[in-house]
């Protein structure tokens, strides 16, 4: 008896499971039942039957999508008072400890703490429409998500189970939503690139559509005051027949005072090596208004590193068409059965060769898959020469000296796929990075352009062609770049431009030595004014106000070449003359200008505005694209703001992606054919 009343005295279990929100548990004899606060329904109640049939009950309870929150409030109290007057039910909980509340389908979290911690009150919280619209706008932009999901069923049947007081609007409400978060997140950018110290870098990366529309994306690069490199999407202009070269500079130039970075921009890189002079020559004219270039415009002019091997490579491909035509008829006939592909193997193993590598067959739309189709097939080049010998219907051998063209122009491909590996794939794209990656392939031009075969000294000839003119652009600001590199300093370009140019290479490194002298000589006037508070805020260079004050603007030029220019070029003598920093692969040059930014002040102005030029801006899945950038059929049937919105919003936002990528971009477009 005595343990029977112990036992009777004790207080029964509580219910810690959020589930019992929605029931009542009642006991009738030595059974527990769970009466479903929505549909009456009983299910069992014991303590060894758990609650995942409870759980399952509620995520299939018809009456449940529609239960108003006051019914449930109603319910519960009265699910309260009757666990207080019914003495037959063993049931007891602390309405303090726990809130009516939306039942979540799982409960991650093992102990009561943590079940707490997901408990949302309905008497402290109430649903907000407004927000959880704002929400959803946020989400379809940072993932790319169609706008139409929101009239999708099984979209609208996820979010009525969560949230049935959640008001579904139409996509049009959805994208004035969109639009609505795009305004907020502009002036957030604009706001931040206005604050900014050092100089801003243009990408202008052209476009298109499956319509065969062109669009014109401007990209902001620069480095912040933390010395990391950063890049925002300003613009994505969508352009019609109208836009000729005249128009396309005012467009861009319209972009750029839209956000008021006309005054504060260094240098503008074209993806396209064929872009039109003139459209940068009015830029320059416009911009230079408001603000004199530096270094006299010399480095403002840059095109895409990527882009110039691209347009080199076209041409060894067009020039070895019939020989890679042959080739890839040898590998369709080799794979064309298994009885033929079973026979060119064992003519290989009896040859002795000792390849683990299959035939392959290239991609149409990827050059570097060319490049290893032929590398592959090389390797097999006795073999494929037995077979020729052995089997009649083999139609597609090559001759010797295909042969060799064939073995030759596939060692001038790996340098170029090695190289546009290096650009596409280096995380934090620094302008130092490329000057002895770009010096390389100059050499190497030069050695190939002597070979004794005209077949190919031609074709070497003809590719030098075009990198000549890209080298005469921007191999002074390449050189430039990599001088502020501190572990090659003016030491590397004396290295390469004694092998480019021979005899005439002083002549050259002097020109590279002049120019950043005097590039140095115009931040440290800069600087100078700046501090004596004559230019604007976060400029780098010197207001042209109209104020009577500003008459002696050329005296303080003058004053400062007279009396402090030599302090001045005393700090990039001193920094030249110092040892280089030894080179190790763990080396980040933007940390090392930012400790040495109170030795450097002025150098390291100059080092943040050259190393955040892009000397080229493609992902690896482009860079050996033979098309462009396309962009995807549903992002181009949309109108030109919401366009421009979704896309430019989505690069805002990429940064509180759980994935940050700068690559996760990639979504936005496919690959040409």
């Amino acid at each position: 008896m005595e343990v029977s009343n112990e036992l009777a005295m004790k207080k029964p279990k509580r219910l810690t499971s959020v589930v019992w929100n929605h029931f009542q548990r009642i006991r009738k004899a030595d059974v527990c039942y769970a009466v479903c606060l929505h549909c009456d329904k009983k299910l069992s109640g014991s303590s060894n039957s758990g609650t995942t049939h409870l759980r399952n009950h509620l995520l299939r309870c018809l009456k449940r999508s529609n239960y108003d929150v006051s019914q449930l409030l109603v319910a519960k109290k009265k699910k309260k008072d009757t666990s207080l007057n019914v003495a037959s039910v063993n049931v007891s909980y602390d309405e303090a400890q726990r809130k009516d509340e939306y039942i979540k389908p799982t409960v991650m979290k093992s102990d009561l703490e943590q079940r707490k911690d997901e408990v949302i009150s309905l008497g402290s919280c109430r649903f907000d429409q407004e927000q959880s619209q704002r929400d959803l706008a946020r989400m379809i932009i940072l993932h790319g998500y169609p706008l139409t999901m929101v009239e999708h069923v099984g979209f609208k049947r996820f979010v009525k189970n969560l949230q049935p007081l959640f008001e579904f609007v139409p996509n049009s409400s959805i994208e004035v939503s969109c639009m609505e978060f795009y305004m907020k997140e502009k002036q957030k950018v604009y706001e931040m690139i206005n604050r900014l110290h050092g100089r801003i870098n243009l990408a202008i990366e052209m476009w298109s559509s499956p319509e065969n529309v062109q669009y014109m994306c401007l990209i902001a690069h620069y480095i912040d005051e933390d010395w990391k490199l950063q890049q925002k999407i300003l613009n994505f202009v969508t352009l019609d027949s109208s836009h000729t070269e005249d128009v396309l500079s005012e467009v861009i130039i319209n972009c750029l005072m839209e956000w008021d970075v006309e005054y504060k921009l260094f240098a503008m890189t074209f993806d396209d090596c064929s872009a039109d002079d003139d459209i940068v020559l009015r830029i320059k004219d416009r911009t230079s208004q408001n603000r004199p270039l530096l270094s006299n415009g010399q480095l403002f002019d840059v095109r895409s590193a990527v882009h110039v091997l691209n347009l080199i490579v076209k041409d060894a491909m067009e020039t070895l068409q019939e020989v890679t035509e042959k080739v890839r008829g040898s590998v369709s006939y080799v794979k064309s059965s298994q009885v033929i592909q079973g026979k060119f193997n064992d003519i290989a193993q009896q040859i002795g060769i000792s390849s683990q590598r299959n035939l392959i067959l290239d991609s149409s739309t990827r050059w570097n898959s060319t490049y290893f189709m032929l590398e592959t097939v090389i390797g097999y080049k006795s073999a494929s020469c037995f077979l020729q010998e052995h089997d009649p219907a083999y139609t597609s051998a090559l001759s010797d000296i295909e042969w060799e063209w064939a073995r030759s122009i596939t060692g001038y491909l790996k340098l170029f796929v090695e190289i546009t590996n290096i650009f596409s794939g280096d995380k934090c794209p620094t302008a130092n990075r490329y000057f002895p990656e770009i010096c390389d392939v100059h050499i190497q031009l030069i050695e190939w352009c002597k070979n004794p075969d005209d077949f190919l000294s031609s074709m070497a000839s003809k590719m030098k062609a075009k990198f000549d003119k890209y080298w005469s652009k921007c191999s002074l600001a390449l050189a430039v770049a990599a001088i502020l590199d501190p572990r090659f300093k003016m030491k590397l370009v004396e290295y390469y431009y004694s092998q480019i140019y021979g005899s005439t290479a002083l002549d050259r490194i002097k020109e590279v030595s002049d120019g950043i002298k005097e590039l140095f000589n115009a931040y440290s006037i800069c600087s100078t004014l700046v501090d004596e508070g004559s230019a604007l805020p976060g400029s780098s260079l010197p207001s042209t106000s109209t104020d009577s004050r500003d008459r002696l603007k050329g005296f303080d030029k003058f004053l400062h070449e007279s009396s402090q220019g030599q302090s001045a070029i005393s700090d990039l003598d001193k920094y030249l003359e110092e040892p280089v920093f030894p080179r190790n692969c763990d080396f980040n040059i933007l940390n090392w200008w930012k400790v040495h930014t109170p030795r450097y002040p002025i150098l390291s102005m100059m080092a943040r505005d050259i190393l955040g030029t892009p000397v080229s801006t493609v992902s690896p899945e482009l860079a050996f694209g033979v098309g462009g950038r396309v962009l995807d059929s549903y992002r181009s049937s949309l109108n030109p703001d919401t366009r421009q919105a979704l896309i430019c919003t989505r690069d805002w936002l990429r940064v509180e992606s759980e994935d940050h990528n700068p690559s996760s971009a990639l979504a936005l477009y496919v690959e040409a054919n």
